[in-house]
Protein backbone atom coordinates (compact mmCIF):
# COMPACT_ATOMS: atom_id res chain seq x y z
CA UNK A 1 0.00 0.00 0.00
CA UNK A 2 1.46 3.39 -0.95
CA UNK A 3 2.22 6.03 1.67
CA UNK A 4 -0.54 8.56 2.17
CA UNK A 5 0.68 11.92 3.46
CA UNK A 6 -1.91 14.27 4.90
CA UNK A 7 -1.64 17.96 5.73
CA UNK A 8 -3.86 18.77 8.70
CA UNK A 9 -3.66 21.86 10.90
CA UNK A 10 -0.37 22.83 9.27
CA UNK A 11 1.29 19.48 10.05
CA UNK A 12 2.26 16.72 7.63
CA UNK A 13 1.74 13.14 8.80
CA UNK A 14 1.53 9.68 7.33
CA UNK A 15 -1.88 8.14 7.67
CA UNK A 16 -3.85 5.11 6.60
CA UNK A 17 -5.94 5.48 3.47
CA UNK A 18 -9.62 5.02 4.28
CA UNK A 19 -10.55 4.91 0.58
CA UNK A 20 -10.31 2.15 -2.01
CA UNK A 21 -9.54 3.21 -5.56
CA UNK A 22 -12.01 1.29 -7.71
CA UNK A 23 -10.80 0.58 -11.23
CA UNK A 24 -13.04 0.70 -14.30
CA UNK A 25 -13.68 -3.06 -14.26
CA UNK A 26 -13.49 -3.67 -10.48
CA UNK A 27 -16.49 -4.51 -8.36
CA UNK A 28 -17.46 -1.75 -5.96
CA UNK A 29 -16.77 -2.87 -2.37
CA UNK A 30 -19.90 -3.32 -0.26
CA UNK A 31 -18.69 -0.93 2.44
CA UNK A 32 -16.06 1.68 3.14
CA UNK A 33 -14.93 4.73 1.22
CA UNK A 34 -14.39 4.47 -2.52
CA UNK A 35 -12.79 6.63 -5.19
CA UNK A 36 -14.30 6.25 -8.65
CA UNK A 37 -13.35 7.63 -12.04
CA UNK A 38 -15.52 10.51 -13.24
CA UNK A 39 -17.26 8.29 -15.82
CA UNK A 40 -17.99 5.63 -13.23
CA UNK A 41 -19.13 8.22 -10.69
CA UNK A 42 -21.59 9.64 -13.20
CA UNK A 43 -22.96 6.13 -13.72
CA UNK A 44 -22.93 5.09 -10.05
CA UNK A 45 -23.61 8.39 -8.31
CA UNK A 46 -26.29 6.68 -6.25
CA UNK A 47 -23.47 5.60 -3.94
CA UNK A 48 -23.73 9.09 -2.44
CA UNK A 49 -27.21 8.20 -1.21
CA UNK A 50 -25.85 5.25 0.79
CA UNK A 51 -24.17 7.61 3.22
CA UNK A 52 -20.69 6.21 2.63
CA UNK A 53 -17.65 8.36 1.79
CA UNK A 54 -17.32 8.69 -1.98
CA UNK A 55 -14.51 10.28 -3.95
CA UNK A 56 -13.88 11.02 -7.59
CA UNK A 57 -10.65 10.63 -9.55
CA UNK A 58 -10.26 13.32 -12.20
CA UNK A 59 -7.82 13.03 -15.06
CA UNK A 60 -6.12 16.23 -16.28
CA UNK A 61 -8.45 16.58 -19.27
CA UNK A 62 -11.63 16.34 -17.15
CA UNK A 63 -13.24 19.54 -15.88
CA UNK A 64 -13.81 19.98 -12.15
CA UNK A 65 -17.00 21.86 -12.96
CA UNK A 66 -18.57 18.49 -13.81
CA UNK A 67 -18.64 17.85 -10.04
CA UNK A 68 -20.10 21.22 -9.03
CA UNK A 69 -23.59 19.93 -8.20
CA UNK A 70 -22.34 16.98 -6.12
CA UNK A 71 -19.34 18.62 -4.41
CA UNK A 72 -21.05 19.17 -1.04
CA UNK A 73 -21.52 15.38 -0.75
CA UNK A 74 -18.14 14.28 -2.15
CA UNK A 75 -15.52 13.43 0.46
CA UNK A 76 -12.41 13.51 -1.71
CA UNK A 77 -11.40 14.68 -5.16
CA UNK A 78 -8.27 12.89 -6.37
CA UNK A 79 -6.44 14.78 -9.11
CA UNK A 80 -4.15 12.74 -11.34
CA UNK A 81 -0.62 13.69 -12.34
CA UNK A 82 0.16 11.27 -15.19
CA UNK A 83 3.60 12.91 -15.46
CA UNK A 84 5.17 15.27 -12.94
CA UNK A 85 5.46 17.97 -15.58
CA UNK A 86 1.72 17.95 -16.35
CA UNK A 87 0.45 20.82 -14.21
CA UNK A 88 -3.23 20.86 -15.10
CA UNK A 89 -4.14 19.36 -11.72
CA UNK A 90 -2.77 22.50 -10.01
CA UNK A 91 -5.41 24.57 -11.82
CA UNK A 92 -8.10 22.04 -10.95
CA UNK A 93 -7.19 22.19 -7.24
CA UNK A 94 -7.19 25.98 -7.25
CA UNK A 95 -10.60 26.03 -8.97
CA UNK A 96 -12.03 23.55 -6.47
CA UNK A 97 -10.94 25.69 -3.52
CA UNK A 98 -11.49 29.21 -4.84
CA UNK A 99 -14.39 29.13 -7.31
CA UNK A 100 -16.29 26.05 -6.22
CA UNK A 101 -15.69 26.42 -2.47
CA UNK A 102 -14.78 22.74 -1.95
CA UNK A 103 -13.73 22.12 1.65
CA UNK A 104 -13.17 18.36 1.40
CA UNK A 105 -9.96 16.49 0.73
CA UNK A 106 -8.03 17.21 -2.46
CA UNK A 107 -5.60 14.38 -3.13
CA UNK A 108 -2.61 14.33 -5.49
CA UNK A 109 -2.08 10.93 -7.15
CA UNK A 110 0.18 9.66 -9.89
CA UNK A 111 3.67 11.00 -10.57
CA UNK A 112 3.77 13.13 -7.39
CA UNK A 113 7.20 14.30 -6.20
CA UNK A 114 8.11 16.07 -2.97
CA UNK A 115 9.71 18.92 -4.98
CA UNK A 116 6.11 19.83 -5.86
CA UNK A 117 4.98 20.02 -2.22
CA UNK A 118 5.06 23.80 -1.80
CA UNK A 119 3.13 24.52 -4.98
CA UNK A 120 0.59 21.77 -4.30
CA UNK A 121 -0.15 23.11 -0.83
CA UNK A 122 -0.47 26.65 -2.20
CA UNK A 123 -3.05 25.44 -4.76
CA UNK A 124 -5.16 23.62 -2.17
CA UNK A 125 -3.99 20.00 -2.07
CA UNK A 126 -4.04 18.50 1.41
CA UNK A 127 -3.33 14.82 0.78
CA UNK A 128 -0.56 13.27 -1.28
CA UNK A 129 0.51 9.84 -2.47
CA UNK A 130 4.17 10.46 -3.33
CA UNK A 131 5.63 8.39 -6.14
CA UNK A 132 9.18 9.01 -4.96
CA UNK A 133 8.77 7.20 -1.61
CA UNK A 134 9.34 10.35 0.42
CA UNK A 135 8.22 10.66 4.04
CA UNK A 136 5.98 13.19 5.73
CA UNK A 137 9.05 14.89 7.26
CA UNK A 138 10.58 15.33 3.80
CA UNK A 139 7.28 16.75 2.53
CA UNK A 140 7.13 19.21 5.42
CA UNK A 141 10.69 20.38 4.71
CA UNK A 142 9.92 20.83 1.00
CA UNK A 143 6.64 22.65 1.63
CA UNK A 144 8.25 25.09 4.07
CA UNK A 145 11.54 25.59 2.24
CA UNK A 146 10.86 29.29 1.63
CA UNK A 147 9.42 31.63 4.21
CA UNK A 148 7.83 34.25 1.98
CA UNK A 149 5.12 34.08 -0.64
CA UNK A 150 4.28 36.89 -3.04
CA UNK A 151 0.57 36.44 -3.71
CA UNK A 152 -2.45 35.02 -1.96
CA UNK A 153 -3.50 31.45 -2.71
CA UNK A 154 -5.59 28.61 -1.34
CA UNK A 155 -3.24 28.15 1.63
CA UNK A 156 -4.15 31.66 2.90
CA UNK A 157 -0.55 32.63 3.70
CA UNK A 158 0.05 36.36 3.97
CA UNK A 159 2.10 37.78 1.08
CA UNK A 160 5.46 39.38 1.84
CA UNK A 161 4.16 42.93 1.29
CA UNK A 162 1.67 42.43 4.13
CA UNK A 163 4.50 41.42 6.47
CA UNK A 164 6.46 44.60 5.77
CA UNK A 165 6.19 47.29 8.38
CA UNK A 166 5.27 50.85 7.33
CA UNK A 167 8.63 52.05 8.73
CA UNK A 168 10.46 50.37 5.81
CA UNK A 169 9.95 53.56 3.83
CA UNK A 170 8.25 51.79 0.93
Amino acid sequence: MPTLIQLKNGQFSETEDRFTLVGPDDLTPASGGVILSLARFEGEGALLDEGRPVGVLLQPDEAVEALAYDLPRIAVVALAFPKFRDGRAYSSAALLRSRLGFTGEIRAVGDVLREQAREMVRCGFDTFIPSDGSSSQEWAAAAHRYRHVYQTAADHRAPAFVERSPSDGL
